[in-house]
């Protein structure tokens, strides 16, 4: 197994020598690996004792590797040699971080930006299979990709049936569908392991193998480490990290989880799902913050704000206050955080196996897509964006002005969260703007595309507490493109996506800004420079 290590100073260490002693007296290793569901309170209890899979999902899986293994090699000597990953959430997250720390090639389209789904449709056709990958195959997002695709792959003149693998769980309605339609492969994962927890499942492992990635390895290091966390010992180091996050006094609630040079690529883009939507509900919870080492967050010193650093097993790391590094190959920290998240759920006194709040976004959205509504009037245009917002406006009359009256809203303990719902791949540089956000206001900023965010931090925006402030960002498609067999297109479920989850923010008492982006390069080129603005300001201010 790769070397595991850990430290922590400040909050993170304090929180470690008042829980640690309990936790072990207490066993709670062992008990979550004998699948304890009694670990979470009475009201947990039932969903529990369906979601604890995932503590054997490295051995109950290894039977898998071989048929993936298969299919692979039979998908290559036909030509095949491009994997789409038609998934949301937990099914895409795991294995786009897989992927890309072993370097291998999977396309992973979690999007209905039809820019970003026509470009996926307009890379090698011929040369394409794809995973659909849902636990029920209810997620309108991937059953529209799957639609999509086949539609294509006919069109060309392939054979759609045998472009098809489907992982899902068994006897769902996706399960039953694939299997009448004669797919190419339908693999069944453990139904008792929920989707954020499912990296080490089939949702993980099938489109991995069929890309490249030695997903023998990846298990075989997944049992070591699970052999190391199944112990109730002080030195357990998923203990520890649960400790930390969950178990700070006062909690800190934002965890900045920055990149520090672990050769893990993207670990915390796939952590910030787990930890936000098992802890965000009932008013409490930790919201994961991904930024860089160099990030504002990192050096703050805010009083709710502990620092994750993921670094390398040989990295000389030296701590600031209320800090804490981990090492380990992905395996191995994948199975960590899912553990010390089981943990932090216990100290939080809530269920991390459910998610409330997720369902309230998916209903406003779907209820728009049925009303088809007129879209709420513009406040004003501004260039090539289009503002609204509520009261909290006040008389702002440009982008910039109405930038910086949402940000006036933010108070002590908030933070910010932006969320752009258009082409996550052409647009990637806007991503930029969280740093600048962060230098400009003090305050922790996340940075989520949509609708993919719904499916990771939606839960905690919505079900944690209320201190979010959100700035969302939409764009209009250089062309639409329908869905077959559907009365919407994928413009038109984006639009309702976005409009449905400000709704349901509204309705929890957020300020939600809203800027469409009428023109996508002028529209993005124009926020850079408001917030490029905005963040100079800050700057002479402060000196």
């Amino acid at each position: 197994m790769s070397t595991l290590s850990y430290n922590a100073t400040g909050a993170a260490r304090q929180a470690l020598e008042q829980h640690l002693p309990t936790l072990v007296e207490d066993q709670v290793a062992t008990r979550i690996f004998a699948k304890d569901h009694t670990l979470w309170g009475p009201d947990a209890e039932a969903e529990s004792a369906i979601r604890l899979g995932w503590v054997e999902a490295a051995t109950v899986s290894q039977p898998l590797v071989k048929d993936i293994l298969e299919l692979r090699d039979a998908l290559r000597a036909e030509g095949v040699t491009r994997i789409v990953l038609c998934g949301m959430g937990g099914s895409s997250l795991a294995p786009e971080v897989i992927a890309g720390t072993a370097g291998v090639e999977l396309t992973v389209l979690d999007s209905t930006d039809p820019d970003q789904v026509r470009a996926a449709l307009a890379d090698r056709l011929a040369q394409t299979a794809i995973v659909v990958s849902s636990k029920s195959g209810s997620t309108v997002e991937t059953d529209s990709q799957r639609r999509v695709f086949e539609h294509a792959f006919t069109e060309a003149g392939l054979d759609a049936k045998s472009r098809i693998i489907v992982v899902t769980d068994p006897g769902s309605p996706l399960d039953k569908a694939s299997r009448e339609a004669g797919y190419r492969a339908v693999f069944n994962a453990d139904p008792n392991v929920g989707g954020r927890f499912s990296a080490l499942t089939a949702f993980g492992l099938v489109p991995c193998g069929l890309a490249g990635v030695d997903i023998q390895a990846f298990l075989d290091e997944a049992e070591e480490a699970a052999e190391i966390l199944n112990d109730d010992a002080s030195e357990n180091i998923g203990l520890a990290l649960g400790a930390a996050l969950g178990g700070t006094v006062p909690l800190r609630n934002k965890i900045v989880i920055a990149e520090d040079g672990s050769g893990i690529v993207g670990f915390a883009d796939w952590a910030e799902q787990l930890i936000a939507e098992s802890t965000g509900k009932l008013g409490t919870g930790v919201l994961p913050v991904v930024a860089g080492a160099d990030a504002p967050e990192v050096n703050s010193g805010a009083p709710d704000v502990l620092v994750v650093r993921l670094v390398s097993a040989d990295a000389d790391v030296e701590l600031g206050d209320n800090q804490v590094a981990i090492a380990g190959g992905l395996a191995t920290q994948m199975l960590v955080w899912e553990f010390a998240t089981a943990v932090a759920g216990r100290l939080l006194g809530i269920n991390p196996f459910d998610q409330p709040d997720v369902e309230a976004a998916k209903v406003a959205a779907r209820g728009l897509l049925d009303a088809q509504p007129e879209p709420t009037p513009a406040a004003f245009v501004d260039g090539a964006i289009e503002v609204r917002g509520g009261d909290w406006l006040a008389d702002a009359a440009t982008a910039e002005g109405a930038v910086k009256a949402l940000l006036g809203t933010l108070e002590a303990d908030s933070y910010l969260s932006v969320q752009a719902y258009f082409d996550r791949l052409a647009f990637a540089g806007l991503e930029g703007i969280r740093d600048e956000l962060a230098a400009t206001t003090g305050r922790p900023v996340t940075f989520g595309w949509g609708p993919r965010f719904l499916h990771s931090t939606g839960q905690f925006h919505k079900g944690g507490p209320a201190i979010g402030v959100f700035l969302q960002v939409t764009a209009e498609p250089a062309e639409d493109l329908f869905i077959p067999d559907r009365p919407f297109t994928f413009g038109e479920l984006i639009a309702a996506q976005a409009a449905g989850d400000a709704q349901v923010l509204g309705e929890h008492g957020r300020p939600v800004l809203r800027l469409h982006l009428t023109n996508r390069a002028a529209g993005v080129a124009q926020l850079q420079d408001i917030v490029a603005a905005l963040s100079a300001r800050a700057s002479a201010t402060e000196s």
